[in-house]
């Protein structure tokens, strides 16, 4: 038991540590140096992804299955929920400063207590329902007084929290199947969708706008980019692993006790965040919510009478 404690914890961190740093560095290449799309950041990132898994595969470090006339519908549908879940995700980090970002992420625990339960069939105790509802009515009450609103931001990041629970839901179920393997869904997400995502850039004239962009001889900037391309594929192994050895519920909560570290941090150094007091209180308590979430999860994974394992990783 307190190795399976253990590896819950560990794979939490992993999934809360990659996260912060690929939202961090995602603000700043997108918001600071005004990189015209997220579209070609997400791009990047699945090219790096598949570059990185090919080469794995080919030094035999990881496994995965070859490419079959039926492996689309093998993961179908998470492909396009990955693609929706980057590029929204991306646009609402462009769009909105992070302490906004980080308050309408909350609703993804409630969409992915709802997809567990209509999915998976696996239903949450009492007391973490009441807990997650305490996290969305502070997340209502943040919301409530935003003094920078934007509607399209508003849009990305709500599509982006039915995505994360899609993904988060979708990857546990395939994984149950241990046909593909988490790098097996790693892998394929991202080569079925890059072709559709690069189509999607030229026809929106992101291309051109990537082509023109004038701090390409900036040093940093390039370091910055490559960073947040490599991020992106250690964030997506982070999700896979943190749900396989814990639940799309877990990584979802995880997400958002990071994303409470990232609200207080752009408060502070963001720069683009208007304080209200109306906006704190609700914060604040969708912090409370989130700790009060992590000791009850806690207490059920120790529990003798918990009925469902967790689940432990093993090679593919």
């Amino acid at each position: 038991m307190e190795h399976k404690v253990l590896a819950s914890v560990l794979a939490a961190l992993f999934y809360g540590l990659s996260s912060m740093l690929v939202m961090t560095v995602n603000k700043s290449v997108l918001t600071i140096y005004k990189f015209p799309s997220f579209q070609f950041v997400g791009i990047g990132q699945m090219v790096a992804t598949l570059i990185i898994l090919r080469v794995g595969k080919s030094l035999q470090i990881i496994h995965f299955p070859d490419l079959q006339w039926d492996m689309f519908w093998k993961v179908f549908p998470l492909p396009l929920i990955y693609l929706f879940n980057l590029l929204s995700g991306l646009g609402g980090t462009q769009r909105l400063s992070l302490p906004m970002f980080t308050v309408l992420r909350r609703f993804s625990i409630l969409f992915t207590m709802v997809g567990e339960a209509s999915i998976l069939h696996k239903h949450s105790s009492r007391i973490v329902t009441l807990i997650v509802l305490s996290m969305i009515g502070g997340s209502v009450i943040a919301a409530s007084n935003d003094l920078a609103f934007d509607s399209i931001g508003y849009m990305m990041v709500l599509v982006n929290d039915v995505c994360t629970a899609g993904n988060g839901v979708y990857i546990k179920k395939r994984l149950e199947s241990k046909e593909l393997g988490k790098y097996g869904l790693m892998f394929y997400n991202a080569l079925f969708m890059l072709p559709v995502a690069v189509a999607v850039s030229f026809l929106s004239g992101d291309m051109q706008k990537v082509a023109e962009f004038t701090l390409w001889s900036d040093r940093w900037f390039v370091i910055q980019f490559f960073i947040t391309s490599t991020i992106g594929f250690v964030l997506i192994w982070s999700t896979v692993v943190c749900t396989s050895v814990n639940s799309p519920l877990t990584t979802t909560v995880v997400g958002c006790l990071k994303n409470v570290v990232i609200t207080y941090f752009g408060m502070v150094f963001g720069g683009d965040y208007i304080y209200s007091t109306v906006n704190f209180v609700g914060v604040t308590i969708s912090v409370i919510g989130s700790l009060a979430y992590t000791f009850a999860k806690l207490f059920e994974m120790r529990s003798p009478e918990r009925s469902e394992p967790t689940l432990t990783l093993r090679p593919v």
